[in-house]
């Protein structure tokens, strides 16, 4: 028997994203986002939610265009930093020892050490409450070589990005395959039954 819960974000556990913008004095702003995934295959295009009030919003209003960067396990610490601290303080992963570059086609930062980086740029903004849903047109995605397939296809296993459970407030790591998307349930497709 399924017990009530109540209301919140339940969806768990969430991809753990960094979301690099720069400020209008071109300084490197990283913020941690949990409430961010794919939202269309074609365009390819990824969304993320921020409260107006944050320092990457912002940013974002200058400058339209972004980095998502996906972190491995390893720098867990610094993506918790980047979460509680704010970018107009403080100089986020010039504290944390991380390597800032620019990503190389759109006007946006990225962290060297993490695995895998995409870069958008904005398209839409959509005000849902109490976040900004901000949509943004993939523009590119650059993968460090040791994280691909043969086919230049990123494991997750070797991404080793980081999860968050919204309701435990927890970090979590990626699990075993238990499956192939598109192919375990073809079992199915051999039974008909008549309604």
């Amino acid at each position: 028997m399924k017990k009530i819960i109540g209301t919140s974000p339940v969806l768990s556990p969430l991809p753990l994203l960094v979301i690099g913008t720069y400020d209008e004095d071109e300084r490197a702003d990283m913020m941690t986002a949990a409430w961010g995934g794919v939202c269309s295959s074609s365009p390819p295009s990824v969304a993320f939610s921020v409260r107006e009030s944050r320092y990457t919003y912002e940013n974002l209003l200058q400058t339209e265009e972004f980095t998502i960067n996906i972190p491995s396990a390893a720098y867990v610490d610094e993506v918790d930093y980047f979460g509680i601290a704010s970018g107009r303080k403080t100089d986020k992963p010039k504290v944390c020892g991380l390597t800032v570059e620019p990503a190389p086609d759109v006007h946006a930062p990225m962290i060297a050490e993490f695995p895998l980086v995409v870069e958008c740029r904005m398209v839409k903004t959509v005000p849902l409450g109490s976040h900004l849903q901000v949509i943004g047109e993939i523009v590119q995605i650059l993968a460090e070589e040791d994280v691909l397939d043969e086919n230049d296809n990123p494991l997750p296993e070797r991404v080793d990005p980081i999860l968050y459970d919204p309701r435990g407030r927890t970090y979590h790591r990626v699990g075993e395959e238990i499956g192939q998307a598109f192919n375990a349930g073809k079992k199915f497709q051999t039974t008909v039954y008549q309604i």
